[in-house]
């Protein structure tokens, strides 16, 4: 499939679903020297070529706000206590128009723990956080992501449209999922 970015936008965090973890997975916060946790799991899931690559990106992005980490970075962690998935609720602008919203970021779960049941209860942790501070929130993804595509539309998220080559990657998104997105 044609990876093509899109955005999706939640105008209300309101009602957010709310899932439990599999026996055996906690959920837990961020703390300070975890960016270790956050660069591995990222790296497992081609976010970036090597862990070296995800701790750099981690600092310039993150570093000067490990405050801010500590209350909206979530981890989920096995029964051994190892880290296998993480996501931010995180904040920025969707527009050029200044208003700040929340942001889910980063969104990701090892291989290995990929398909069991633990994407909708790490978002759901996200979604609470965010629902603390903002009103409405928003995330970047893109089409060959079209399984996680499909877990935010089921949260309530909708196509964010702003440009040409979003509709080509709607029109992709409802041929794969075999769903009608845009009305």
């Amino acid at each position: 499939m044609k990876r093509i970015p899109l955005r999706m936008v939640r105008e209300d965090l309101l009602h957010i679903p709310q899932y439990p973890l599999p026996d055996g997975f906690r959920i837990r916060f961020f703390e300070k020297g975890d960016e270790h946790h956050w660069a591995r799991v990222e790296a497992s899931v081609d976010e970036f070529d090597s862990k070296e690559s995800a701790i750099e990106h981690f600092h310039k992005e993150f570093g000067p706000y490990i405050e801010e980490m500590i209350k909206r970075c979530v981890f989920i962690e096995n029964e051994h206590g190892e880290v296998i998935g993480t996501t931010t609720a995180w904040y920025g602008s969707l527009k050029d128009d200044g208003e700040i919203l929340g942001r889910i970021h980063w969104v990701g779960i090892v291989p290995a723990y990929q398909g069991k049941k633990l994407s909708k209860p790490l978002l759901s942790a996200a979604m609470n956080i965010l629902a603390n501070y903002h009103s409405k929130a928003y995330l970047t993804s893109q089409t060959t992501s079209y399984q996680a595509v499909n877990m935010y539309l089921n949260y309530g998220f909708k196509p964010f449209i702003t440009t040409p080559s979003c509709h080509e990657a709607w029109s992709l998104i409802e041929d794969t999922l075999e769903r009608k997105i845009i009305k």
